[in-house]
């Protein structure tokens, strides 16, 4: 399949690109664009046979749920039966954003979308160049991050190029995304709502607005099933194994260092004070504070490849704030964790 790619610039929004992709995907096809968060991989979210192409491209199995993705506040409450109050809350707090709600799902989505739940995942990209996708599509857009199932998710065009090139049918590249971790996602067909996956809205964040909040216990426990949209199987891999390293600079330095005794080559991502205080054969710095980190993990991971280095080093950082969705993304992309 011969991939179309359009490159859009954010102040400059050229109408025709747009239109071109929004005509792939009313007929039927894959089209990857850029969220605030990643890219995401769209299909029609009505249409099982294009859906089922998401599917196909990024070799995903098919009982794991999609978010559909919409333009507007009354485009989401078509897919769904009346929302709860707390639902109601959210959506005028955090929308459009990097939040997806779990809602009852109301038969509008093909049956792939939902893995045959009776829930659905939905949001309102914040990002101009998918806002006038989706407005130009006029329909539920079902889009998981372009990516190869299992892989590092894309926060350039690039990566989408990478794994995806002649496996869809086009890719609208508009740069770097911003958030860089994939939406929260929060179930809200409860009393209390619960994070199903930490994302770019933070549990803090949402307290403000609707009081408690709980968290997923499959976030903390191996053995709990998780029910929201993209965290079923192993996520995030890169190509050379990673261990998260808990500790200081000391205590990191001590793992290079035996690594290097055992003549393997070691790569290091951290923060980038703790990246200046370490010497590896090849040292990431991922910014200055936990939001840097976040719009960098994902860019990181992607950077080692097998014929430079034998194993990655990872910092652990602070499960606060924005810090959570980090470490979620890390402990699943990890094979090692090493603890003084």
């Amino acid at each position: 399949m011969e991939t179309k790619r359009w490159t859009i610039h954010h102040d400059d929004m050229d109408q025709q690109a747009i239109n071109d992709a929004s005509g792939l995907l009313r007929n039927g096809w894959t089209v990857a664009f850029p969220t605030e968060t990643v890219y995401g991989l769209g299909a029609d979210a009505t249409n099982e046979a294009a859906v089922s192409g998401i599917f196909r491209a990024k070799e995903r199995p098919e009982d794991n749920p999609l978010i559909a993705h919409v333009a507007t506040k009354q485009q989401l409450r078509r897919l769904t039966d009346e929302p709860s109050p707390v639902a109601e809350q959210l959506i005028n707090a955090f929308m459009p954003g990097p939040i997806t709600l779990v809602l009852p799902e109301n038969g509008t989505c093909a049956r792939n979308v939902t893995a045959g739940l009776s829930t659905i995942g939905v949001r309102i990209p914040d990002h101009p160049v998918a806002q006038a996708l989706l407005e130009a599509c006029d329909t539920p857009i079902a889009a998981p991050s372009a990516n190869l199932s299992g892989k590092p998710s894309p926060t350039i065009a690039e990566h989408v190029w990478a794994d995806l090139h002649g496996k869809i049918a086009g890719l609208v590249d508009a740069g770097p995304t911003g958030v860089g971790v994939e939406s929260t996602v929060i179930d809200c067909t409860q009393d209390i709502p619960v994070i199903l996956r930490p994302g770019g809205i933070t549990k803090e964040q949402l307290e403000t607005v609707c009081g408690t909040v709980m968290v997923d216990p499959a976030l903390a426990t191996t053995g709990e099933k998780p029910k929201a949209p993209g965290m079923k199987y192993t996520h995030y891999a890169p190509d050379v194994p990673m261990w998260l390293v808990d500790g200081s600079a000391a205590a990191i330095q001590a793992v290079i260092d035996r690594q290097h005794r055992h003549n393997k080559r070691v790569g290091v991502m951290a923060q980038t004070q703790m990246a200046a205080r370490l010497k590896a054969d090849n040292v990431i710095p991922l910014g200055s504070d936990l939001s840097e980190v976040a719009a960098s993990i994902y860019d990181a991971l992607r950077l080692f490849k097998y014929e430079d280095i034998d194993v990655i080093l990872c910092e652990t950082f602070p499960k606060t704030n924005i810090g959570q969705a980090v470490m979620n993304r890390l402990q699943k992309a990890a094979s090692d964790y090493i603890s003084p």
